[in-house]
């Protein structure tokens, strides 16, 4: 187990050649553009950054020339590679099973807490006041209250390397991660993060006035020490040029935090730069306490914007029962809002009006996980979840307009989070100068539940809506068995298919 003061060799920066990529790509640039790039080439550097993307190309429409050898004849900067690289060039090509096989940007992630993967699945029809006090806070506490730091860190080890795991199983590459109060095992999360290969934020939980469960809390002081401890630590952790881990301010919640770290935070997050994430509006008896604590404010998000947490770099997880007044303070501030319908869901929270937001109100809108209020790890289940409660709320509201569509979705889960998190000229898309973080969708998996028949499969007449076709049978019947391969930077973090075995599920390298 590494030491939180070792630092230790990132799988996302360990060298790799120049590779070309040739094949079908999916991705969402914009919001309502769900783009479909049969017979793409995309080059990519030894810096796991986009170099050029050239779509379209059929070797039967260039007198049956390869795209490897298009790219020699055509590409301005060959040469250069040639002498850069030699003949140290990779080629992935999928073209053969057009359709059937794709590449999709990575899953990002805007909400999760890593601390509580052990409860996935627990506490079902507790609301989330109960639920906070009854399983999240005891299992949270565990990370710091253990008898020894040597203990400690083997619990956190065991949690956060399992739950780091899994999400790039399920092909997310990005995500936001709240981890706990302590900080000595937070640094440790940075660690891993890169150990494993997954891009991410790093947010310790700040909080100093957690009545109901007042053993676990911190002191003001605490909270300033441990805060500069993370922050120095997660500096000097990332590679010469690369950005992989970051830290993010992180106060739970207003009810758990008192005014004077509320400001604190908040100017902490404008003199280092650092985003902010946090929840908002979740449930309605939470609102009620907020009103109760915070009576010289109008609102919930006035609490955060009085003491300056909301920004263009702030993160509002839920934000499920919004008025008037905070949509338009909250479009003011460019704070993204990270969806997390799956959570809402179990914890009987309520129903985002996510269309809305999206439509009316110019809110970007991302996607959240929100382990382990959230019973699923996948985005892609968040994908699929946020399309069945927009349905909900429809039927309720009589309103057609708030049903989100399966490009909607898939733009939250991608480009959405990326402008959540400040990444969006980084990653969420293919577009030349961005990182490759990716995922290869394969829906012939035998063992999956995709059923793919002779009729369904892409003809040139029909490409483009039998494209989408297969998408809704990847997002409503697919799983993490159909996601073979994750890059993130440019570098191959999961190979399910390493051990020769068609359909591994879990084969991390």
């Amino acid at each position: 187990m590494p030491s939180s003061q070792v630092r230790i060799t990132a799988k996302a920066t360990t060298s790799i050649n120049y590779t070309l990529y040739y094949g079908t790509f999916i991705h969402t640039p914009t919001l309502d553009n769900l783009e479909i790039c049969f017979n793409t080439l995309v080059g990519v550097n030894d810096q796991g950054i986009i170099d050029f993307m050239h779509k379209n190309y059929n070797p039967n429409e260039h007198n049956g020339k390869s795209p490897i050898d298009f790219f020699i004849e055509n590409h301005h900067d060959y040469h250069h590679h040639h002498r850069r690289y030699g003949r140290h060039f990779e080629y992935v090509d999928i073209s053969e099973e057009m359709g059937v096989k794709f590449f999709f940007p990575g899953f990002i992630d805007t909400h999760i807490h890593a601390s509580q993967f052990p409860n996935i699945g627990i506490g079902l029809d507790t609301p989330l006041l109960d639920w906070l006090n009854n399983y999240t806070f005891a299992l949270e506490n565990q990370f710091t209250d253990l008898n020894s730091n040597r203990r400690k860190l083997e619990f956190a080890n065991l949690v956060y390397s399992k739950v780091i795991s899994r999400t790039l199983n399920n092909g997310t590459t990005c995500a936001s991660y709240f981890t706990t109060i302590d900080s000595q095992t937070t640094n440790l999360f940075g660690q891993l993060l890169l150990e494993l290969g997954q891009r991410g934020f790093v947010g310790k939980v700040c909080m100093d006035d957690n009545a109901t469960f007042n053993k676990y809390q911190e002191t003001y002081e605490e909270c300033i020490e441990s805060m500069d401890a993370i922050i120095s630590h997660l500096s000097v952790l990332n590679p010469e040029s690369e950005i992989l881990v970051q830290p993010i301010v992180t106060p739970r919640f207003a009810p758990v935090c008192t005014r004077e770290l509320l400001k604190y935070l908040g100017n902490l997050s404008e003199v280092n730069k650092i985003p902010i994430q946090t929840h908002i509006s979740e449930n309605v008896d939470e609102i009620k306490l907020v009103e109760h604590l915070f009576p010289e404010c109008p609102n919930y998000a006035s609490v955060y914007d009085s003491h300056g947490l909301l920004k263009q770099s702030t993160i509002l997880a839920h934000a499920i029962h919004l008025n008037d007044e905070e949509r338009k303070l909250i479009k003011r501030k460019h704070c993204s809002i990270s969806h997390c319908p799956t959570s809402n869901t179990f914890l009987s929270s309520g129903e985002a009006p996510i269309k809305q937001y999206l439509t009316r109100d110019k809110i970007n809108v991302s996607l959240g996980t929100d382990v382990s209020g959230g019973f699923d790890s996948s985005i892609l289940g968040v994908i699929k979840h946020s399309i069945l409660v927009s349905h909900h709320l429809s039927m309720k509201t009589n309103n057609p307009k708030d049903k989100l569509t399966l490009s909607d979705a898939l733009y939250m889960s991608t480009m959405g989070g990326a402008k959540a998190m400040g990444l969006q000229d980084m990653i969420g898309s293919f577009e030349m100068g961005k990182k490759f973080d990716v995922q290869l969708i394969d829906l012939s998996i035998h063992t999956s539940n995709v059923d793919v028949f002779n009729w369904q499969y892409i003809n040139e007449e029909e490409g483009d809506k039998k494209m989408v076709d297969l998408l809704g049978k990847w997002v409503f019947s697919g799983d993490d068995r159909n996601c073979t391969k994750v890059w993130c930077n440019g570098r191959l973090v999961v190979d399910k298919k390493a051990s020769g075995h068609r359909d591994d599920r879990w084969v991390m390298i």
